[in-house]
């Protein structure tokens, strides 16, 4: 009995051994993952606010890049109108390919689909910027149109994917009450698995977006830019914030540099706010949906 008694001793003490070790590991992770993305939050906030004000948020760059002044007015309705569209687009056409791969994709039409997802989101963006520029730019011309098509298609298979596994988290037991009441296989899907899963879709749609707005290659052959005119119609070339950041960042005037760091922390800016909106009504939908 003693030899078992130390045998089981010396096993809890190995196994809480392991224990402390891989949650020092795990820790060690986090900290390693948390210091570049600090570091690069912390810089870009340190060199941005000094130029990041009201003039900036409602003038365009001066005609003369070495001029001090200006802003990024014009890049931001750009962006919110190209990510806007694009995600207009995005949205529906990922969820609902997202509900056919779980509800009814078993067959190998639906594994062909997963498998040109997958192939999708591995694409470089700037190929998807020089198809739309071949089979748009060179009928339509540059525009802010040709520039949503681009990021749709950058964020299509990003939807596509954290949707379908956000809606294969969804307990079957949900669905199957659902069909033992009579409901019908759309309306289960409508009223019970999509707001279950909608907090998680959400995100998704949210990531998605935040990549879109962080895009440049695509949109160097797209909307091509327009930094002296603040342009509303997207049918027109226009300006995006990553485009200006893109294009003072590369300027030798330190001024143009300048106004870079304040574009890139003006878009870290309108991510996390978007963010924390879109999670703030998704929780609000969530809690409606309880009730």
């Amino acid at each position: 009995m003693s030899t078992v008694a130390t045998d089981m001793k010396i096993a809890g003490r190995t196994r809480r051994a392991r224990d402390r070790l891989m949650t020092g590991v795990m820790l060690l992770s986090v900290v390693l993952t948390l210091i570049p993305l600090v570091w690069v939050m912390a810089y870009v906030a340190a060199q941005g606010v000094k130029y990041l004000g009201p003039e900036f948020l409602r003038s365009n760059p001066p005609a003369n890049p070495s001029l001090a002044g200006g802003g990024f007015f014009n890049g931001i309705v750009g962006t919110l109108e190209t990510v806007g569209l694009a995600f207009a687009i995005a949205a529906p056409l990922g969820i609902l390919t997202a509900v056919y791969l779980v509800e009814y994709g078993r067959g190998a039409f639906g594994h062909t689909v997963r498998f040109f997802t997958d192939v999708l989101v591995g694409i470089p963006s700037i190929v998807t910027g020089a198809f739309v520029y071949a089979i748009w730019v060179t009928r339509y011309g540059f525009s802010g149109i040709a520039g949503s098509i681009s990021l749709a298609i950058v964020m299509v298979p990003l939807v596509v994917r954290s949707s379908e596994e956000i809606l294969r988290l969804v307990p079957n037991d949900l669905r199957e009450a659902s069909y033992a009441l009579g409901v019908p296989r759309w309306r289960t899907i409508l009223k019970v698995v999509l707001p279950t899963a909608w907090t998680g879709i959400t995100t998704g749609l949210m990531l998605a977006a935040a990549r879109a707005a962080g895009e440049t290659a695509p949109l160097l052959l797209t909307a091509l830019g327009n930094d002296l005119f603040t342009e509303f119609n997207p049918a027109k070339r226009m300006s995006t914030l990553t485009l200006q950041i893109f294009g003072n960042a590369i300027s030798g005037f330190k001024a143009a540099q300048a106004r870079a760091w304040a574009g890139a922390l003006t878009l870290i800016l309108m991510v996390l706010v978007l963010t924390v909106l879109a999670r703030f009504l998704a929780a609000r939908g969530g809690r409606a949906s309880k009730r």
